[in-house]
């Protein structure tokens, strides 16, 4: 055990945020935190760590060896890539904040006339083993490794986080990351993919498939979230429930658990109805006697069973006007161009009605310079056609279309007429935006909100040609399924950056790949194109055995010894059975993880 919570509670003025959570974190235990935006998954995480302390209850920590990835970074934006990288956190970083201080006070001695001296440079003496034996003198040398490691050149060292891309400060952090991830029993990560384009993505998938550490990571990517997590932490309304297996594991349970409920509410209600209908019917027939009297105090004393509560997600219904021509986007040996530069040469497409075109490639490639090209706001070199009966509906990653002074009621009613305030709110209802959250000034929302907004801005606008610019960013999984499900029953043509792998794989019929200045167009899904990652390498739950009596695994072809270390996934556990079922195997560790190669 690492890491053991009872209790929990934490509550910012009347809302309680976390209610008393309870879990254990093992050793090799790689869990994914999921739940609504603002249901308090970052906090759980906080408190999880020692940064936060709960209002009630007990946290039992048996390592000081802990990494963090936070969502947004909190170091000032003028600091340097190789300040951020290579400094220590964790227990190095409390032994270097002490030294820090014990500095501070040596520096001033006038200050601090009551202090024992001899202690206090005894005390700094051990302190310096202690940060030397820890590696703390280490980080320094190791950043332009781990900066090579994510992608990023040795020049960006001296750089300030202002100067980069929010890809490259992602970068940065998983290069921190990196850095002490080697060292560290249990590594939390918030939010890890935002900002990062897939080819990054995968690559850290791949990293924490190999590291040693425990994982608590916070997602909303549900690729991540198979491919890294072998349990599921629920925070919903305050309450925090373990679930085995990845996300799609936990989805399938989620779908149980909802049937049997609603099972057994309904029996429940017809079992009151017809009891119910019996005291009716003594009351009736006996009206001065007490039968059904004391029937009817047996009903009030059962329990009455409530319908499990389906979650508000996003209801979307996109409306496009009318069909354009069959061919919607025509382009032949297109120069993209940014600030005079060449960015994507030789740019070929032909895109018809109903085209669904999904855009990736590393950041920065151009993606969002070849939509506003296609839109027609960027001057562009070559031939560009674009059918006159295209009506074009933009999404902007900034929300640009937005006026901050105004309200999201006003946004809407700018299009739809002043004399259409139920249908506005409406719209926005469905983007679960109501009450006063309409009338606030769009800037006062959260960058989730204002995504909602914009998209149903767009919706208010019918129109039937979609460039979508990462639509699902700051959106959480419910609503991003919500999103995945209107777009995939629009009639007309979508083309749409993202680096949301399942959204590209749910809805889009091309797949157009951005790397070194060109633009490939390839029909078929991301995992047509890429490969599907969801069958190859993944993290699974598995218990460790001795070999007690020498056999043969004939499928691999693999000889055990007596004294041999086994470690069988769950998936492998049939693959093993004979050898578990004659006794040839001896548990000896349940708490186990191994990665394994579906197919």
């Amino acid at each position: 055990m690492l890491l053991k919570a009872e209790g929990l509670s934490r509550s910012f003025g009347p809302r309680e945020v976390i209610r008393s959570a309870t879990l254990i974190i093992n050793e090799g235990d790689r869990t994914g935190v999921v739940g609504p935006n603002g249901s308090g998954k970052t906090t759980l995480i906080r408190l999880l760590m020692g940064e936060l302390k709960p209002d009630s209850g007990n946290l039992v920590s048996r390592t000081d060896s802990i990494g963090y990835l936070p969502q947004f970074p909190e170091f000032p934006m003028r600091s340097t890539v190789k300040d951020v990288v290579g400094m220590p956190y964790g227990r190095v970083a409390s032994l270097k904040r002490r030294m820090a201080e014990i500095e501070d006070m040596m520096s001033r001695p006038s200050r601090h006339s009551n202090i024992d001296w001899l202690s206090l440079s005894e005390e700094y003496s051990s302190l310096q083993d202690q940060f030397s034996v820890e590696g703390g003198h280490r980080y320094a040398s190791m950043v332009p490794e781990a900066l090579a490691e994510v992608g990023l050149p040795a020049e960006l060292l001296d750089r300030k986080l202002s100067d980069l891309s929010g890809g490259e400060r992602s970068r940065v952090l998983l290069a921190r990351v990196l850095v002490q991830a080697r060292d560290v029993d249990l590594l939390f990560l918030d939010e890890p993919t935002n900002h990062l384009d897939v080819e990054t993505m995968e690559w850290l998938e791949d990293y924490l498939l190999e590291l040693k550490a425990s994982i608590v990571l916070i997602s909303h990517d549900r690729y991540f979230l198979d491919r890294t997590c072998t349990s599921i932490l629920e925070v919903l309304k305050g309450n925090v429930r373990r679930f085995g297996g990845n996300y799609s594991d936990y989805l399938e349970m989620k779908e149980i658990e909802f049937s049997i409920r609603s099972a057994e509410a309904k029996h429940n209600r017809i079992e009151r109805e017809r009891q119910l209908r019996v005291i009716e019917g003594q009351r009736r027939r006996w009206k001065y006697k007490t039968t059904f009297k004391t029937r009817q105090k047996l009903l009030e004393r059962t329990e009455v069973r409530e319908g499990p509560e389906k979650e508000r997600n996003i209801s979307i219904n996109i409306s496009g006007e009318e069909r354009a021509a069959k061919n919607v986007i025509m382009a032949k040996d297109l120069k993209i161009l940014r600030d005079g530069r060449l960015i994507i040469d030789s740019v070929n497409l032909d895109i018809e009605q109903g085209d669904r075109v999904g855009v990736f490639g590393p950041n920065g490639c151009g993606k969002t310079t070849l939509l506003r090209t296609l839109k027609k706001e960027l001057p562009y070199k070559g031939d560009l056609w674009v059918a006159p009966g295209a009506r074009t509906g933009y999404f902007s990653q900034e929300q640009m279309e937005l006026d901050g002074d105004i309200s999201a009621e006003e946004t809407l009613l700018r299009v739809l007429g002043r004399s259409r305030k139920d249908l506005a709110r409406g719209i926005l209802a469905r983007f679960l935006l109501r009450g006063h959250d309409v009338e606030r000034p769009v800037s006062t929302l959260s960058g989730g909100e204002r995504a909602r907004v914009a998209l149903a801005l767009l919706i208010a606008r019918r129109k039937n040609l979609l460039l979508l610019d990462e639509p699902t960013n700051h959106l959480d999984v419910g609503s991003k399924d919500a999103i995945q499900s209107a777009l995939s029953k629009f009639k007309g043509t979508i083309i749409i950056v993202t680096h949301d792998r399942f959204l590209l794989d749910s809805i889009c019929t091309k797949m157009a790949f951005i790397k070194d200045g060109k633009l490939i167009v390839l029909n078929g899904r991301y995992r047509d194109v890429k490969g599907d990652r969801s069958l190859q390498s993944v993290v699974e739950q598995a218990q460790a055995y001795r070999v007690v009596s020498a056999f043969t695994d004939w499928k691999t072809r693999t000889r055990y010894r007596s004294g041999d270390r086994v470690v069988i996934a769950d998936s492998e556990a049939e693959r093993f059975r004979h050898a578990l079922d004659n006794g040839f195997l001896r548990l000896i560790s349940r708490n186990e993880s191994k990665k394994v190669r579906r197919s």
